[in-house]
């Protein structure tokens, strides 16, 4: 009698538990997702994006917007902490308020990217989340209806010009090879860019830092300024740097003319003032003619940051051999280089590099997989990364992406210069943004790829 009572508590006991652990996802089917405001409140007037938020806001936005709110059971003990560290987790890898809500509605590259990867490679919703909630898998017209919304967006917003549509789809794309900037501002530009008197003892250019004969750098850990002093990180190469979202590592310049201003007055780079680069260069008689012509109310800082930032805007590198490999040339790349391809493809190295300068387009966390300062130890404030600009905590050890092309002559790299061989920058970005240990072939066949992507500057190779 005893051995049947004990034998019918433990059934309940065993339906009990069935039950409890039912009645999660049952609730949440019942229930249905959290929703975003801020994605609520995108235009969704086209009908095909309409489609693919919506489809976002029930199966992504819990994990990847900020504004959402936390389900109903993070209420229950010990659940609020381990929900929000997924959050946040998720939120690290894209956070779609912020990239798909923004200024001018058009999402941005690397949002797309994210999206279209994490399709590509079912990573998304993880398993333990399927777990709690059965409808939050993406269906198969789930996935075709945000692919068809990620290819118009990019055709319609960021497509190159005259490439065929299904190229123009692509998560990136050929350089553009011609330019609309008035040639005789260029030229004025491309003078300044090389002129020492813009530094306070006449010793350094815009060059110095950023030869254009050592891939738009100066290929040294830190840049050097006047009297010998060492900048605090690595210079970012100039070419195709009109593709960049912003301006410097921590993105505190908005576009290239303000960019163009900050060195002249830093005390470690060019060490002048824009209250004496004016005279000098007004003293230049011929300087000061050809000058006014372009600009007739004469030489300040508003021009001469102009002229640069209009030739810098012609420093693009096109007719790189993996360009001609994405217009068609099978025969670009050879087989090691197209297993690099599909590798940085497949390894996720295309969500972040996106876009015809394959990076530039946002600021990402550096160490999103492992502890980089960590692991290299002595966090200084150059570490800080975007968050110097933005004082918000939440940009803190985050970067700008840089572009990968012509990286094989950007050397070392990071802003930290923390690698200084190409290898071992793939080694680590895949480690640190990834979790992976790549092999040695696999990174041998990616950095065969990555030196398809030096390109040619005024016709001729970089």
């Amino acid at each position: 009698m005893e051995e049947k009572k004990r034998s019918h508590w433990f059934r309940n006991l065993i339906v009990i538990l069935v039950l409890l652990a039912l009645a999660l996802p049952v609730s949440n089917l019942v229930i249905g997702a959290k929703q975003s405001p801020t994605l609520a409140a995108i235009p969704t007037d086209d009908p095909v994006q309409a489609r693919a938020i919506g489809i976002m806001q029930g199966k992504c936005a819990e994990c990847h917007t900020p504004d959402a709110g936390l389900p109903f059971y993070a209420s229950l003990p010990g659940a609020k902490g381990m929900i929000q560290a997924d959050v946040d987790m998720g939120l690290k890898y894209l956070d779609l308020a912020e990239g798909l809500a923004t200024e001018n509605h058009v999402p941005s590259e690397v949002a797309l990217a994210k999206l279209e990867h994490s399709i590509a490679q079912r990573t998304m919703p993880p398993t333990k989340y399927l777990l709690l909630h059965w409808n939050a898998s993406l269906s198969a017209a789930d996935e075709a209806a945000i692919l068809a919304w990620i290819e118009a967006v990019r055709v319609e917003h960021f497509a190159v010009a005259g490439l065929p549509k299904a190229l123009q789809q692509q998560v990136i794309q050929p350089l553009p090879t011609t330019h609309a900037e008035k040639a005789e501002i260029v030229a004025l530009g491309k003078a300044l860019f090389h002129d020492k008197r813009l530094s306070k003892d006449n010793s350094l250019s815009c060059a110095s830092c950023h030869g254009l004969d050592k891939g738009g750098t100066d290929q040294a850990a830190v840049a050097t300024g006047v009297g010998e002093a060492k900048g605090p990180i690595n210079s970012p190469t100039v070419f195709n740097a009109l593709f960049n979202v912003k301006q410097f590592w921590d993105g505190r310049a908005a576009d290239l003319k303000d960019q163009a201003a900050g060195p002249v007055e830093n005390p470690i780079e060019m060490a002048e003032s824009w209250g004496n680069v004016p005279k000098k260069l007004t003293a230049d008689a011929a300087f000061k003619s050809a000058f006014e012509k372009e600009y007739p109310a004469g030489i300040s800082k508003d021009t001469v940051t102009e002229a640069i930032a209009v030739f810098e805007k012609t420093l693009i590198t096109p007719n790189c051999r993996f360009d001609k490999f994405l217009k068609g040339e099978a025969a670009a790349l050879n087989a090691e280089e197209q297993a690099g391809w599909k590798l940085f493809r497949s390894n996720g190295c295309a969500t972040c590099h996106c876009g015809p300068a394959m990076g530039g387009q946002s600021f990402e966390l550096i160490g999103r997989a492992g502890d980089y300062f960590g692991d290299r130890g002595e966090v200084k404030e150059a570490d800080y990364g975007r968050f110097n600009a933005t004082k918000n905590e939440a940009d803190r050890y985050k970067f700008k992406v840089p572009t990968l092309r012509n990286i094989a002559l950007t050397f070392p790299y990071f802003h930290d210069a923390g690698a200084k061989a190409l290898k071992d920058a793939v080694k680590i970005m895949a480690k640190y943004q990834y979790g992976k240990e790549l092999s040695d072939a696999d990174v041998a066949k990616i950095v065969a790829f990555l030196e398809t992507l030096t390109g040619e500057y005024e016709g001729k190779p970089l």
